[in-house]
């Protein structure tokens, strides 16, 4: 889906007479033009990010698989394609229908476990499970989205907002899933969470910088489709739907803080040229902005809180 596009913003201004104008007697200043240049458009940021996420996440899945060992903790004739893999062989369908490695060894790697989570205090699984995916498939999937959706966020916004807003969606995601689980005894991983959570920011981009897009209903709609089939898809069998929806609703909150913007006719003072004013300010935010900011804020922190907290007591 193409973003909608931005309007170059060239409010009026007038020029104001300079000191060498007045002592020369002119009417008028000496400036070939009465509207200055408009202000340079940002320069877009080159993804690393999120390239260095996909290397990270890739890495993990073949270590998975090398401590899984398929051939020697299950038997070579219960791996699939052990013939050309070897070690890195998946583990048979009916255990792992992804061509992934066993639950065990999810498990021990850092999957996020209800009992491991609650009852042993391993509170870190909230975090390593983000890297940790259930199979090949899982993966491809996962790493499509993010190389589609984290580096065009990143390339726009960079990898200092980009970056937190990941972690908050991958955390928000895996607090959600562990607090469903519920002392089932399923192992939750992979980096769901975090990929709708950047689905999530792109749409509280769009409603909290709304003054500068142009066709915004018909950017809202799309977008608004995508999200629905990605979170009808998490109601398929051994999907953690769970996660899909608490990463989405905390990158949404997060993006309402880490992705604002100034709005549409803001120019800066330091890119108005010497010798000219502003005829009519715009301020850099507009209202419903500072209060999504606050109002987001303020429910990403509560929340996290109140989940954490039953953690604590189940």
């Amino acid at each position: 889906m193409e973003r909608p596009s931005r309007p170059s913003p060239s409010p009026p201004v007038q020029p104001t007479p300079s000191h060498d104008d007045i002592e020369k007697g002119s009417r008028r200043p000496c400036h070939k033009s009465k509207i200055p240049p408009p202000p340079p458009q940002p320069k877009p940021w080159k993804p690393w990010l999120m390239p260095l996420a996909f290397v990270a996440n890739t890495s993990v899945f073949i270590y998975t698989m090398y401590v899984n060992d398929c051939p020697h903790t299950s038997g070579t004739s219960k791996c699939i394609l052990y013939e050309y893999l070897g070690r890195y062989s998946f583990q048979r369908f009916k255990e792992n229908p992804l061509l992934g490695p066993s639950y065990i060894t999810l498990k021990k790697l850092g999957g996020l476990d209800w009992t491991q989570v609650v009852e042993e205090k391993e509170y870190w699984r909230l975090f390593s499970c983000m890297w940790l995916h259930a199979g090949l498939i899982h993966l491809l999937i996962n790493m499509l989205s993010l190389l589609g959706l984290g580096i065009r966020l990143e390339h726009e916004f960079g990898f200092v907002r980009i970056g937190p807003l990941y972690m908050i969606s991958g955390f928000g995601g895996s607090l959600t899933s562990v607090l469903s689980l519920a002392r089932k005894r399923i192992v939750s991983v992979g980096a769901s969470g975090a990929l709708f959570g950047l689905l999530g920011s792109m749409l509280s981009e769009l409603i909290t910088n709304w003054s500068n897009y142009t066709n915004k209903c018909s950017a809202l709609s799309t977008m608004l489709l995508i999200i629905c089939l990605n979170l009808a898809i998490g109601f398929l069998p051994r999907v953690d739907n769970s996660a899909h929806i608490g990463g989405f609703v905390s990158g949404l909150l997060a993006g309402f803080v880490l992705l604002m913007r100034p709005q549409y006719g803001y120019i800066s003072s330091k890119h108005v040229p010497e010798g000219y004013q502003i005829k009519h300010k715009v301020a850099k935010h507009q209202v419903h902005q500072y209060v999504l900011f606050g109002i987001s804020l303020v429910l990403l922190i509560t929340g996290f809180a109140v989940g954490l907290q039953r953690l604590r007591r189940p």
